[in-house]
């Protein structure tokens, strides 16, 4: 049985006429009764009571007709949608990243790609860095945005959104309005992304380094949202990602660093597995990256 055989049917069902139903599917009449035949012979019972005056669907007819209708209708949505997913309208997208990704211009492109795209369901798994390109190589999730990504071959990779970064100070603290260089951090404790989990942290770690000093690192923390509360508790200073810094909070000051910029850009990385939906998604939070400036 296929499905050209159903469409028949139901011609003929909604005419109750051979000769009108061929007229409505441009076909000639003497195939279509043919296959109307076959189909009776496959099934192995009448769907039509035929004679010189009438076609009339048999009770087995009237039953076969609802099933078919529902059949069709579920083919044609089953066609729309693999056509949807084939160019990126519909389908779903696992997205990896840290909660504070979403104080940037992340979270204003996930409302907007839900309302461009209603028919895709986009689900965000919060995790640690060093997580997140496991899950994408296993397939568990489709893109994640990353600071200081590996290169990995198997993976696209494009800069989501530019950043730099802020540095947190305690109030009162005695650097506080005054111009900061790296170099002056010397000596400070400071509170710092877990080093195991974020290739940023030991990114951040390197320009410390570099300026003439390494890091007296008291807590760690995965998320960079985490390092102002620490820093609020008297623990040590941070250096944060310049949107993360936009997250007020009553008891620190945040303030630019002088000298070469320390930069804290974001870049998207996915498979090509699902890479119509996902490109669509990267494009809009790529679109969006100045709209908080």
């Amino acid at each position: 049985m296929e499905l050209r055989h159903l469409r028949y049917f139901l011609a003929v069902a909604k005419h109750l006429s051979f000769t009108a139903a061929a007229e409505n599917l441009g076909v000639a009449q003497p195939p279509l009764s043919q296959q109307i035949r076959d189909l009776e012979a496959e099934i192995g019972t009448p769907l039509f009571e035929r004679t010189t005056r009438r076609v009339a669907l048999t009770p087995a007819g009237l039953d076969f007709l609802a099933q078919a209708t529902v059949i069709l209708e579920q083919a044609g949505a089953a066609v729309e949608r693999a056509r949807a997913i084939g160019v990126g309208t519909a389908g779903i997208i696992n997205v990896g990243l840290t909660g504070s990704m979403l104080a940037g211009p992340l979270a204003r492109a996930i409302r907007a790609y839900a309302h461009t795209y209603p028919a895709v369901d986009l689900r965000i798994h919060e995790m640690a860095p060093d997580r997140q390109i496991a899950r994408l190589r296993s397939g568990q999730t489709d893109v994640s945005f990353l600071r200081c990504p590996p290169l990995d071959t198997d993976l696209i990779r494009e800069r989501a959104w530019a950043e730099t970064v802020r540095l947190v100070l305690p109030r009162g603290h005695r650097l506080t309005g005054a111009p900061v260089r790296l170099a002056d951090l010397a000596g400070e404790r400071f509170v710092f992304l877990r080093l195991a989990d974020s290739l940023f942290a030991k990114y951040l770690w390197d320009r410390c380094v570099e300026a003439g000093f390494t890091p007296d690192v008291t807590h760690q923390a995965v998320e960079a949202a985490s390092l102002t509360s620490l820093v609020a508790a008297g623990l040590g200073i941070a250096i944060i990602p310049e949107f993360v810094a936009r997250l007020a909070h009553a008891d620190v000051v945040y303030a630019p660093l002088q000298g070469p910029p320390i930069r804290a850009d974001v870049y998207a990385l996915w498979t090509r597995t699902k890479q119509p939906l996902v490109e669509h998604f990267v494009r809009l939070v790529q679109d969006g990256k100045n709209a908080l400036g």
